[in-house]
């Protein structure tokens, strides 16, 4: 039943489908096939509700925006460390590794122990996926402790050097994202990037530049100056 309800949604698309949008995708690095946007998907999932045998039968039809819908329909609770390990050596693209990552991933319990198990990989994809983890919880996860981001700091300064486009830019994204938590944790994440400064690799001192431009920001300022007044970034994580 599940097979023939991602037919129908498939054919759905295909009669959605614009060469335009296709072309367009694809010039930012995608995998586009059938040129469905993330609000058009969105719209669809919102029809087609959680449904995880549904999610594993479109993620099976190997297309591309099929795949992205999956991650919107699945069931977290579902979610197997068996087909995390498999799903994430058939990400082909960036946008469906962070699309899979915030969407489904960060709300099953493997989020956490993935972040570093997959950042000490060494297939691109994958070792993405550890990053875009570890940027999506410090966004979402508000259950979580200063002390569960600070774990992950030589993580990313190991990755920094990581002269691969697609890991360097999750490495930032998490360094960026968990100094902008809170305060304390951007006073970490800029003594980070100081200390990715002085590195003699250009990949890190690209990293720390992008990191220390945005950490540094009024716009971050400010924000850190409101949280001073609140901070619950301490709490234990359940």
């Amino acid at each position: 039943m599940a097979g023939a309800r991602a037919r129908e949604i498939v054919d759905e698309m295909r009669r959605m489908s614009r060469p335009e949008a296709v072309e367009g995708a694809r010039r930012y690095g995608t995998a586009a096939e059938l040129g469905v946007t993330i609000p058009e998907l969105r719209s669809l999932a919102k029809k087609a509700g959680r449904d995880h045998e549904l999610s594993v039968a479109l993620w099976s039809t190997g297309i591309h925006e099929a795949r992205l819908l999956a991650t919107m329909v699945g069931d977290p609770s579902m979610v197997t460390e068996e087909q995390a390990e498999r799903w994430v050596l058939d990400l082909r693209s960036w946008d469906l590794c962070d699309q899979w990552c915030n969407n489904l991933l960060r709300l099953t319990p493997l989020a956490w122990p993935k972040t570093t198990q997959w950042a000490l990989r060494e297939e691109e994809m994958v070792r993405r996926a550890g990053y875009v983890l570890m940027a999506v919880l410090a966004v979402h996860d508000r259950q979580a402790r200063d002390a569960d981001f600070e774990a992950f700091i030589p993580l990313i300064e190991a990755g920094a050097s990581d002269e691969r486009k697609l890991v360097r830019k999750a490495v930032s994204w998490a360094l960026r994202q968990i100094g902008k938590r809170d305060p304390a944790l951007n006073a970490v994440a800029i003594a980070s990037a100081e200390r990715l400064s002085g590195r003699s690799d250009a990949a890190s001192r690209r990293l720390a530049s992008e990191a220390l431009r945005e950490l540094r920001s009024e716009a971050v300022g400010s924000r850190m100056h409101r949280l001073s007044k609140h901070h619950p970034g301490r709490r234990d994580r359940t």
